[in-house]
């Protein structure tokens, strides 16, 4: 059993696949960064200066004590952050989508299948069985 594991995890699909989750992970970091960094305050500035991940609806404002602890937590809905997220699958879409157009440009095209030799068609193929079962008989 351990051999089997050893050589399963040793293929080059796994190897692969491992790469391309890490490799994910940090262009997710990348992408997350832009986003939040220049993309959102570029919008916020065109959108009159709003700040789209604070934007929420508050269900129940935040209970602070007199000393200034929090006795119970604000409750909102945070739709603002929930715009920052599609602007960040956008992002994510467009620039996968360049990746893989570019790589069917550049990689080579697959040679067409050979055409199959001419052989006879279906029709003589019959006639030929067919004569062929005359002379048995």
């Amino acid at each position: 059993m351990w051999k089997e594991f050893k050589n399963f995890i040793m293929t080059g699909n796994v190897i692969d696949l491992a790469v391309a989750v890490i490799l994910a992970g940090a262009v997710g970091l990348v992408v997350n960064g832009f986003v939040n960094d220049i993309m959102m305050p570029v919008v916020g500035y065109f959108a009159g200066g709003m700040d789209f991940s604070e934007m929420k609806v508050v269900l129940s404002e935040a209970i602070v004590a007199a000393d200034g602890t929090v006795e119970k937590p604000e409750s909102a809905v945070r739709y603002g952050a929930w715009v920052n997220s599609i602007i960040n699958l956008i992002i994510v879409g467009f620039v996968l989508f360049m990746i893989v157009r570019s790589y069917n440009k550049v990689r080579e095209p697959e040679p067409e299948p050979k055409a199959a030799p001419k052989g006879p068609t279906t029709e003589e193929l019959l006639i030929e069985i067919r004569d062929e079962l005359k002379k048995q008989n």
